[in-house]
């Protein structure tokens, strides 16, 4: 399948880089929407992390508002809010804003874990998850995008046309998805295990409604390119470092590159991190366009996002330049 009959999309974890603060993660994250809006990028999401020094997207509503702000005709959303942390009405008002300030530009991705640990899920007055089905039907009245029999409207919001996705990493998610008839999205770029199976389920089930007559489906994928393979595999570190943090529970802020990752982990280690590489595409741009032409024609995604966990902003923005180009 030619990859210039894919749409393609970004999601930024706005990850704060060993040696800076959050004031910069946000520039620098404002600097890669605009970049991508001028590549002609789709999409730009940002998700919801809690309790992590690295990520800065805490606040992903006001994080949305600032990024579409400083754009002009890119989409600007969530991937995702993390429904059960909040109330339904308080995420309807949020993005009626949104929408209110930016017409026809707001996307609302949904998920339904906690983003974050169970102590912190706690602290954030979680509702169970497995509400996750009946939040998303209260918000949807709210909303109005289901038969309202509440007294409560989300103002602004009410009557919005807010395109909602359900995101996930299991099957579960995709069942819900095609049962009431939404857009999907697939976290492959860190739980790619079900991939496969969560795109057979959801286009098997899948049950048109007022929202999409026939299946829609993105999937995210970690991407990463430079000018030989060597130098893209180097950059890589940086991600290997990432999630080295994550099962470490660390946290660490993002690092530079290194040389030689056999310093830094174990052999259990490496492999953990390692098991998670099955849809990470990382090289030159052809040996990049290579992997994604194979990856595109297997799961016959309807859209492709894209994630890039790069320390150098100069070299991560010509990762995602180079990758445009594969899709001119």
């Amino acid at each position: 399948m030619m990859l210039k009959n894919i749409p393609i999309s970004v999601l930024d974890l706005v990850s704060v880089n060993e040696g800076q603060i959050p004031t910069q993660a946000f520039e620098r994250s404002r600097r890669l929407a605009i970049l991508a809006e001028e590549l002609g990028y789709k999409r730009f999401w940002v998700a919801e992390h809690h309790n992590s020094r690295a990520i800065a997207s805490s606040a992903t509503s006001v994080v949305i508002g600032y990024l579409a702000n400083a754009t002009k005709e890119i989409r600007i959303g969530s991937g995702g809010i993390m429904l059960p942390n909040h109330a339904p009405l308080v995420i309807a008002e949020q993005f009626g804003t949104l929408d209110a300030m930016f017409p026809g530009r707001i996307d609302l991705g949904l998920g339904r874990a906690p983003g974050t640990d169970h102590i912190t899920a706690r602290a954030l007055r979680r509702r169970d998850a497995e509400d996750f089905e009946d939040n998303i039907d209260e918000l949807e009245r709210y909303l109005a995008k289901a038969q309202n029999s509440d007294y409560i409207k989300a103002y602004p919001g009410f009557g919005a046309n807010i395109p909602m996705w359900v995101l996930g990493s299991s099957l579960f998610s995709a069942e819900l998805a095609a049962r009431r008839g939404m857009p999907y999205a697939f976290a492959s770029h860190f739980a790619p295990d079900y991939l496969m199976q969560a795109i057979d389920i959801y286009r098997t089930q899948f049950q048109s409604s007022e929202h999409l007559e026939k299946p829609k489906m993105l999937a995210c994928v970690n991407v990463m390119i430079a000018d030989t393979d060597e130098e893209a595999q180097k950059l890589a570190t940086t991600y290997y470092q990432l999630f080295l943090s994550i099962i470490r529970r660390t946290h660490d802020l993002l690092q530079p590159p290194v040389d030689n990752m056999d310093e830094l982990w174990t052999p259990f280690e490496k492999q953990a991190v390692m098991q998670q590489r099955q849809y990470m595409f990382v090289g030159s741009q052809q040996t990049v366009k290579a992997q994604l032409e194979k990856f595109v024609t297997d799961t016959k995604v309807d859209e492709l996002m894209v994630t890039a966990s790069i320390y150098d902003e100069e070299a991560r923005a010509k990762s995602f330049t180079l990758l445009k180009e594969l899709f001119e």
